[in-house]
């Protein structure tokens, strides 16, 4: 399997970016996927996450509010949308699928090549 994330980029405070996440493969059967990120010098961190179907959504409180996970499974495809962006938020945002544990845990089995996001302030 493999995943493909894109859409990142540079914006300003409080502006919106849109990623998403190309599967070589049915999204319908991966089970949960999720997004991740990870700043320079930090661990990798869950962002959201949504079920095979896309009806339950899970999210960090940090972003809570502000993004929105969502997958297309007719166009195998994931998507986080991003609003309301932040300083803070500036990383590398990494898709991924078929957690091994938790949702939020990353375990996942796929993962995609990061997408950078900067944030200017």
């Amino acid at each position: 399997v493999q995943l493909q994330a894109f859409g990142g980029g540079l914006v300003q405070a409080e502006g919106s970016l849109r990623l998403s996440c190309a599967a070589s493969q049915r999204t319908s059967s991966l089970g949960v996927m999720g997004w991740f990120r990870q700043a320079p010098g930090k661990e990798r961190e869950f962002v959201a996450a949504t079920t095979w179907n896309g009806r339950a959504t899970y999210y960090a409180d940090s972003v809570k509010g502000r993004f929105t996970i969502s997958r297309d499974n007719a166009k195998n495809t994931l998507y986080l949308q991003m609003n309301n962006l932040k300083p803070e938020d500036t990383a590398n945002y990494y898709c991924a699928a078929n957690p091994t544990r938790n949702y939020n845990d990353a375990t996942y089995r796929y993962w995609g090549q990061g997408t950078l996001v900067t944030v200017s302030s």
